[in-house]
């Protein structure tokens, strides 16, 4: 059951996309998940451009690459978040400034996007959801229960669309459960999954780093949500509180030696990978372990590399006999 070991190129897409895959074949890589932005992957290109995805695939092939899983986080974010002036970040120029534009063209996007994962050969698409309740998360002014059922239902209204579509193409959504995001603790993912009335179309793109600051154990999210660990990414972070810094950030950016936590290369943090391995192998999760590079402590050529020797390392199958098999007569 050896799990494929890929590189998210989220944190990549200033390179072009033949030398991210030349990257990933040097260090030994099975494959990538795919982001759908920067320099590697245009969908409205994909759609419209017969050669585009046949010199994508050929560029996998030659460097003996494959691809599970795209990602869609940038687009998905803008169909459920409320508009401020960070979103335009995200988007083409023809709709930058406009929430409706922007939602239209988002909610547009994810649609396309599982066309071409149809076509790429891929079944997962990975992202996030937005949240129009994100900044109601501290109750102060006072959060009735309405707003925040108005938002869960604002989001399944706007989702329910783009999933039958998925649907039509044979294609599951794997939600980063994250912070901005309508799920980003327990008791979120589990309110979201039961909106949709357990729709097989919707799981969860398992990440630890971003579930360890909130004070929740990763491997029991992996136990508790079982069937709906449909991608997984290996990402790291380590949890540094003395006193004085908060695990909410103190509006210092990430790498700042003074914020309460950093993310980091894998086997630099406090994510217990061990205890995530296992649980993965009581589920039979067979799908790729995407490494989501984030650490701006550390070079990132140096970091990848021994985050890719962490994950291979650490990815280790179950026992095929009870070590207590042979004790009998």
């Amino acid at each position: 059951m050896t799990r494929p070991i890929t590189l998210f190129t989220g944190q990549w897409t200033d390179l072009n996309f033949e030398e991210v895959c030349k990257k990933a074949n040097n260090i030994g890589f099975d494959g990538l998940e795919i982001a759908c932005w920067g320099k590697h992957l245009n969908i409205k290109k994909a759609l419209t451009d017969n050669s585009y995805l046949i010199s994508i695939k050929e560029v996998l092939e030659n460097y003996n690459l494959k691809c599970w899983a795209l990602s869609n986080h940038l687009a998905g974010q803008c169909v459920g978040a409320l508009y401020d002036k960070r979103i335009d970040n995200f988007v083409p120029q023809e709709v930058k400034g406009n929430p409706i534009k922007i939602k239209e063209w988002a909610i547009q996007e994810m649609k396309l996007t599982s066309e071409v994962a149809r076509i790429m050969g891929c079944k997962i698409i990975t992202g996030f959801t937005g949240s129009p309740i994100w900044n109601f998360f501290y109750s102060f002014p006072q959060t009735g229960e309405n707003i925040v059922e108005e938002g869960f239902k604002n989001i399944v209204d706007l989702w329910t669309p783009i999933f039958d579509e998925f649907d039509k193409n044979g294609i599951k959504f794997a939600l980063e459960v994250h912070p901005t995001e309508i799920a980003f603790d327990f008791y979120t993912t589990k309110r979201l999954i039961e909106k949709f009335d357990y729709r097989n179309t919707l799981g969860i793109n398992f990440d630890p780093s971003h579930l360890l600051w909130q004070g929740i154990y990763p491997h029991l999210f992996i136990r508790e949500f079982s069937e709906h660990i449909y991608h997984v990414h290996m990402k790291d972070i380590g949890i540094h509180l003395n006193g004085k810094e908060g695990i909410l950030g103190s509006h210092l950016s990430f790498g700042n030696v003074r914020r309460g936590w950093n993310f980091r290369s894998l086997g630099h943090g406090d994510v217990d990978f061990e205890n995530i391995i296992r649980e993965l192998n009581d589920i039979k999760y067979n799908g790729p372990l995407s490494i989501e590079w984030e650490d701006n402590g550390m070079d990132r050529d140096y970091g990848l590399k021994q985050s890719y020797d962490f994950a291979k390392k650490i990815n280790f199958n179950p026992s095929t006999v009870a070590f207590d098999s042979t004790m009998g007569n």
